[in-house]
C-alpha cells in the first residue's frame, strides 16, 4: 500500500497532535530560541543545524547569477509551528545577500508540499501570516502555495526550482507494503470480501481490517517479521530485514534524487535532513529509528493488549540510513555534487541530557500514530496504554543502548 494513502502525523492542535509534539523539528533551528524547560534538551536539532548550510547554498547559487524570481519549496512540511521554518529561513538569507551586494531583491514563489492528508489547514493559516508579516516588513513581491502530493512523484515542471528544503522527512519510505492483488480484502466476521480503501483520514474503516501485504515484499514472501518476538529468531533475522529495508530505502531514494534533479534548475540547490545512523558507531550500525516503537508494542503484544498475529504483520514505512550510505546512493544516481555532510546526535541537549521518557512518548505518538491505528485499529484508550509503554521504555539506559541514532544533514547542487 502506498505511504500517501495512510502516512501523516496528528493532525489539529489537540494534546497528541504533532504541532503540539514536534520539538525534534520545531527546536531543530533558531539556536537562541526561547522554550519550556522540559524541552532544553532538543535544542540544536536539525533545522538549527541546517541554517549555516541554507546560508552557504544561498550565498554560492546568489554568487553566480541573481535571477529576477526564485522558487523555494519544502518538501514534507507537515504543520504546526515548525512548518514554515526552512522556507523563512531562506527567504531572510536572500533578503540579506541582496542587502549586503546591494542587488534588487527578486520575486519569490513558495511552495510547501506534504502528502494529501496532511493538515494543511493548520499549514495555510501559518502561510497566511508569513505572507502578511513579509508584506509588512519589506516591498518585494512573494507568493505562498501548498502542493499536496508524495516527493516519490513528479510534483513541479522541469527546471523551474531554484531550492529545494527537507527537513526530518527523507527516511519515510515511499511503500507501506504490497497489496496482495488489485483489489484490497479485509475479514468481516471471518468472512473475506472485497472493499476499496477511502483515500482519507485514518480510522474511517477502522472497525474492519485491511488485509495487505506488508513491505518490504521479500520480508512478506518469507513471513519474517519487522521485529520478532522471539530473541533468537529476531537475532536470526535481523541482517534479512535490514537488508531488505536498506535495499527500499536505496531504490526509494535514487528516484527522489532524479525526480528533484529534473525539478531544479542547473546549480540549484537541495538541503535535507533526516534521521540516520553513523558508520563508526558498532551499536548505531545496528539499530533502527523504529526500535522503540517495535519494542513497546511487542510489551503490548506480551501482555495480550494487542494480537500477537498483527504485530508480526507489522512493519513501519521508515529506514535510517549510515552516512556511508547516503553518500554512495548520492554518486551512483550522479545528478549531483554533495557540498557537504553534517552529522550529529539529534536526541541529547548539548549538556548530553537524554529526551524524558514523557517527551519521548509524546513524539513518538504524535508521529506514528496515524500508521498504528491504521494497522492495529487501536482505540484512543489503546493509544494511551501505547504511550504508556514508551514511557516505560524511555529510560536513560535503554535509549543510550537501543536508540543510538543521529541526524544527517546535507546540501548538494544538481550538477548535471
Amino acid at each position: 500500500m502506498a505511504t500517501k494513502q495512510i502516512l501523516h502525523m496528528n493532525p489539529g492542535q489537540g494534546e497528541t497532535s504533532y504541532a503540539r509534539n514536534s520539538t525534534i523539528q520545531n527546536t531543530l533551528f533558531s539556536k537562541t530560541s526561547i522554550i519550556s524547560k522540559k524541552e532544553l534538551h532538543l535544542q540544536k536539532t536539525a533545522q538549527d543545524r541546517m541554517k549555516p548550510l541554507i546560508e552557504d547554498a544561498i550565498k554560492a547559487f546568489c554568487g553566480a547569477a541573481l535571477p529576477k524570481s526564485m522558487v523555494i519549496a519544502d518538501l514534507g512540511c507537515s504543520s504546526g509551528p515548525n512548518a514554515l521554518t526552512l522556507v523563512s529561513a531562506m527567504v531572510n538569507a536572500i533578503h540579506r545577500y541582496c542587502m549586503e551586494h546591494k542587488q534588487p531583491q527578486p520575486e519569490m514563489c513558495i511552495f510547501l508540499n506534504d502528502l494529501p492528508c496532511n493538515d494543511f489547514n493548520t499549514v495555510a493559516k501559518s502561510l497566511g501570516e508569513f505572507k502578511h508579516g513579509q508584506d509588512s516588513s519589506s516591498h518585494h513581491i512573494i507568493v505562498t502555495s501548498m502542493v499536496p502530493g508524495s516527493f516519490y512523484d513528479r510534483l513541479f515542471t522541469s527546471t523551474s526550482v531554484h531550492f529545494f528544503c527537507s527537513s526530518i522527512s527523507l527516511h519515510w519510505l515511499s511503500e507501506v507494503g504490497m497489496q496482495l492483488d488489485s483489489v484490497n480484502y479485509m475479514y468481516v466476521n471471518s468472512i473475506r470480501i472485497p472493499h476499496i480503501c477511502c483515500h482519507g483520514i485514518i480510522g474511517q474503516y477502522s472497525p474492519l481490517v485491511p488485509f495487505y501485504k506488508q513491505a518490504p515484499e521479500e520480508l512478506v514472501k518469507s513471513k519474517i517479521p519487522m521485529y520478532d518476538s522471539d530473541d533468537k529468531l529476531r537475532l536470526l533475522n535481523r541482517e534479512i530485514v535490514d537488508n531488505a529495508y536498506a535495499r527500499q530505502f536505496r531504490k526509494d531514494f535514487t528516484l527522489f534524487l532524479s525526480l528533484r534533479a529534473q525539478e531544479l534548475v542547473l546549480g540549484g540547490q537541495l538541503i535535507f535532513s533526516l534521521v540516520g545512523r553513523c558508520s563508526s558507531n558498532h551499536a548505531s550500525k545496528s539499530t533502527q529509528v523504529w526500535k522503540l516503537l517495535a519494542v513497546a508494542l511487542n510489551d503490548m503484544a506480551s501482555r495480550g493488549m494487542i494480537s500477537k498475529e498483527k504485530f508480526d504483520t507489522f512493519h513501519i514505512p521508515i529506514y535510517a540510513p549510515l552516512d556511508k550510505e547516503l553518500d554512495s546512493i548520492i554518486e551512483d544516481e550522479g545528478s549531483f555534487r554533495i557540498n557537504k555532510t553534517m552529522v550529529y546526535d539529534a536526541f541529547h541537549a548539548t549538556d548530553g541530557m537524554l529526551p524524558s521518557p514523557n517527551i519521548m512518548a509524546s513524539m513518538t505518538r504524535a508521529v506514528f500514530e496515524p500508521v498504528i491505528v491504521q494497522h492495529f485499529g487501536f482505540s484512543g484508550e489503546t493509544m494511551a496504554d501505547f504511550s504508556s509503554a514508551v514511557e516505560r521504555l524511555s529510560s536513560s539506559s535503554f535509549l543510550e543502548a537501543e536508540f543510538p541514532l543521529v541526524c544527517l544533514c546535507l546540501s548538494l547542487t544538481r550538477a548535471r
